[in-house]
């Protein structure tokens, strides 16, 4: 959740940032548009990425790109929620 409505593009554009980083496998940003009755504060931006291992995951975090879009994107939030997950075998 932005603290001003009127960043919510210059997160946006902050979180595409992270599509440059050579970490990823796939890397999707896209404007959240479901709505929740129950919830009061929805998030707006969904950050969904594919790695090939835990270890593309962490040269990911350390990448000059991720650095960047948090400078840009974190002095702009309220509110920022994460989980990383394993698929598979």
């Amino acid at each position: 959740m932005p603290k001003n409505p009127k960043d919510i593009d210059k997160i946006g554009a902050g979180l595409r940032i992270l599509q440059d980083n050579p970490h990823v496998q796939i890397l999707e940003v896209e404007r959240n548009f479901a709505t929740d009755p129950i919830e009061q504060d929805p998030v707006d931006w969904v950050v969904y990425g594919e790695f090939k291992d835990t270890d593309a995951l962490a040269a990911f975090k350390q990448h000059p790109t991720y650095q960047r879009a948090i400078e840009i994107v974190r002095p702009l939030r309220e509110l920022r929620l994460a989980a990383d997950f394993k698929t598979g075998a």
